[in-house]
């Protein structure tokens, strides 16, 4: 039978805790000891250089000898955190004898009590026990949790309990008082702490107690779900997907990473598909962000890649604006730089290349690019964004503006995804290669010298390399049939 094990939280402030061990485990548990401002007696007699340099500077008091039964004495908590077992059994006895409260490192069977897992979001905290029976649950628990919760909630926290008094003044009634708090945690105030505005937050809080909010305001958050791997996404991209309540999803979202989703979201695909009118569906998604945002939900715009980098994001967060609809950012890893770190592609480097230039013909209007000159530098590395068809028109037009015809390049096709696949070649040979190897979108291009490191530094996906196979002649007209 399994012992359960009373969870309590303990003020250890101003009071003594003795820690026996002067290793890396003692420095560990010194270290999150030291947050409760104990006053904390390490016994050992070594201690590592971490230790030795909190003694110095008076943070901990070091006994430098072998443990002795009085060094319990007036002490509230002991912890046994040295490699002798029969020295760590010694001090379980002596704290039993004394009702002091002891915990044997990695022995649950000598503690009477636990240190659990932890999630720190001081004045909150979190712990996590599996009662000293499997330690690694206890962690990927803690994992878990440490992912869904913003580390913006302590200051949050904190300012609530400053107007604690004061809500409780404005809403006497229990039931108006709990509204008031799902608005403070859920709304505008929370979106400030967040945002590190704390005096907009406390603005916001005292015009709510004169003036009591009116039916929640929902928000959107622009989401970037990177290049498609799902263990890309940041933890604050985890957790606008796990509240939101409805997705606005591009076309090249892969779907695993709608899976870690909120289960009951609203999905709406909003991709754009080639050939259609991409002004009307981007009309479309406008109209649907305001629309949910003004009855009161959460609204995660779920972009491939990053939203700033290519992603109309910019045109989303004006229209927003417009129509004062609360908004966030949440930035995500951009094609050009997972495609090229899954590639082995350093998009800069101090032998090949001093800068890097991100580009697409996706222009407002289908204007045409017009600065070709700044495309030319051999000590710049070029990234293509554009459809696959695009690309191979934007280096016929390349090679016209006078970048070199044997300069490196790569295409990345369906870049950090089971499916990836790298073509290594040159300018002048790159087309033919990828109608050969039949490349589709999605497909990303890298020009440029630090395309020579790949076939040494690649390590994900498949890769061809054709950068020794001569160039091929071929009538213009098999451009037109990639796609």
């Amino acid at each position: 039978m399994s012992t359960f094990l009373f969870p309590l939280f303990t003020n250890l402030s101003g009071r003594a805790v003795v820690v026996v061990g002067g290793g890396e485990v003692a420095w560990r548990k010194v270290q999150l000891l030291a947050k409760s401002q104990a006053v904390i007696t390490v016994v050992s007699p070594e201690l590592t250089p971490s230790l030795q340099q909190w003694v110095e500077q008076g943070k901990i008091t070091w006994q430098a000898r072998p443990y002795l039964s009085q060094d319990l004495a007036e002490v509230w908590l002991v912890i046994a955190a040295s490699d002798d077992i029969a020295l760590n059994a010694r001090i379980a006895y002596d704290a039993e004898q004394r009702r002091i409260f002891a915990n044997v490192v990695d022995d649950a069977e000598l503690s009477s009590c636990q240190v659990p897992a932890i999630v720190d979001r001081a004045p909150i905290t979190v712990a996590i026990s599996s009662a000293g029976a499997a330690p690694m649950v206890a962690r990927r628990i803690r994992a878990r949790i440490e992912s869904s919760l913003d580390h913006s909630l302590g200051a949050l926290t904190e300012l609530l309990q400053r107007y604690r008094s004061a809500i409780k003044l404005a809403f006497p009634q229990l039931k108006a008082r709990r509204c008031f708090y799902d608005w403070l945690l859920d709304g505008p105030v929370a979106n400030a702490i967040q945002a590190q505005q704390f005096t907009l937050a406390a603005t916001l809080l005292e015009s709510a107690l004169q003036t009591p909010p009116a039916a929640p305001t929902g928000e959107v958050i622009l989401v970037g779900a990177g290049p498609g791997d799902p263990g890309l996404l940041t933890q604050h991209a985890l957790r606008a997907l796990n509240q939101a309540d409805v997705i606005l999803v591009d076309r090249l979202v892969d779907p695993a990473i709608l899976e870690l989703a909120r289960r009951d979201a609203l999905q709406i695909s909003v991709g754009k598909q080639v050939g259609e009118d991409h002004h009307a569906t981007q009309r479309r998604i406008h109209q649907l962000m305001v629309e949910h945002a003004q009855q009161g939900q959460t609204v995660v715009r779920l972009k491939g890649g990053d939203a700033f980098i290519f992603g109309r994001g910019g045109e989303e967060l004006e229209f927003l604006q417009a129509h004062n609809i609360p908004y966030k950012v949440i930035p995500g890893i951009t094609a050009a730089l997972a495609c090229a770190a899954y590639s082995g592609i350093p998009l800069t480097h101090r032998e090949y290349a001093q800068s890097v230039q991100l580009v697409t013909a996706h222009r407002k209007d289908d204007s045409p690019i017009e600065n070709w000159e700044a495309l030319r530098d051999p000590t710049q590395t070029v990234v293509v964004y554009m459809g696959l068809q695009q690309i191979l028109q934007f280096i016929t037009r390349l090679q016209a503006a006078g970048r070199s015809a044997d300069t490196h390049c790569a295409l990345i096709e369906n870049g950090s995804r089971p499916e990836q696949r790298t073509l290594l070649s040159r300018l002048d040979t790159l087309a033919h290669h990828a109608k050969q190897y039949h490349f589709a979108s999605p497909s990303l291009l890298i020009i440029g010298a630090v395309c020579k490191l790949a076939p040494e530094l690649h390590w994900f996906g498949e890769q061809i390399n054709t950068i020794d196979q001569a160039a091929p002649t071929f009538a213009d007209t098999e451009l037109a049939m990639l796609s």
